[in-house]
């Protein structure tokens, strides 16, 4: 089934071209990883894809809905967004932010109710957060605090949740924690996921589709052994790279010059 449609988009920051005549089709249960150089447009993509932006020509469409026509409300109970930073002015407990992603469900005057806190549990117990729950957000590490902005996020119960950078800035051992939650967000509770990435070897490792974007086009769509091709990589990243494709990994490799 398909979730999410672009048609023809475009956008432009002042007199600079982001995305040129985009096209792309979103499945249910997709696992898509948007790789590409710095200033590829995939951060755009994706805040055009959650109606953070509009786009300046083409058409967004969320199960055959146009989502300019979609009440924000009813949208951000099926489509969740997790930016790269996480500012946080006000000392909020870490039960209080994935709480927050309650407030599509709630009317202006209105209060969480038990199926509330019930489902901001159980987000908590699938991201791994529960143990830190009345500590303050800001005393938490950078990966504890993507975790819980994924909580946050799926306390929303989307069918689509969009990701930029998630694993930027964390040591190993986070970025592995972080997509193994987010696979298992894929593959155990079917959910559709999105997200930018630098690392290609683990947006290979993970994601079941990467799009390649170069100059706000899509140079390559399809599965990571389809996409991460020597020549295309070449091309688009303007180094010389090698490849290694053992027991169904594929692995790239800079070539460092002596």
């Amino acid at each position: 089934m398909t979730l999410m449609k672009l048609e023809n988009i475009s956008f432009t920051y002042e007199t600079e071209p982001v995305l040129r005549d985009l096209s792309l089709s979103i499945q249910e249960q997709d696992f898509i990883g948007l790789i590409g150089p710095n200033g590829s447009g995939k951060s755009t993509l994706l805040k055009i894809m959650g109606a953070i932006m509009k786009p300046d020509s083409g058409s967004v469409r969320f199960k055959e809905s146009p989502v300019a026509k979609i009440n924000k409300k009813l949208f951000a109970q099926s489509v969740s967004w997790i930016p790269q930073d996480h500012p946080m002015v006000f000392p909020f407990k870490v039960s209080e932010i994935v709480l927050m992603g309650r407030h599509p469900y709630l009317s202006p005057l209105s209060f969480e109710s038990e199926e509330d806190f019930e489902i901001t549990r159980r987000a908590m117990e699938t991201t791994m957060t529960s143990q830190f729950a009345d500590r303050y957000f800001n005393e938490i590490s950078g990966g504890e605090k993507q975790r819980v902005m994924i909580a946050s996020a799926l306390a929303q119960r989307p069918e689509m949740m969009l990701l930029d950078e998630p694993t930027a800035a964390l040591d190993l051992k986070y970025q592995i924690q972080i997509l193994n939650i987010l696979k298992n967000l894929n593959t155990a509770h079917n959910m559709t996921l999105i997200m930018a990435m630098h690392d290609l070897n683990l947006a290979a490792s993970f994601c079941n589709r990467l799009i390649l974007l170069d100059e706000g086009q899509i140079v390559r769509d399809g599965t990571p052994e389809q996409v991460l091709e020597k020549d295309i990589l070449e091309r688009v990243y303007g180094i010389e790279i090698d490849l290694d494709a053992k027991d169904g990994n594929i692995r790239v490799h800079p070539v460092i010059e002596n």
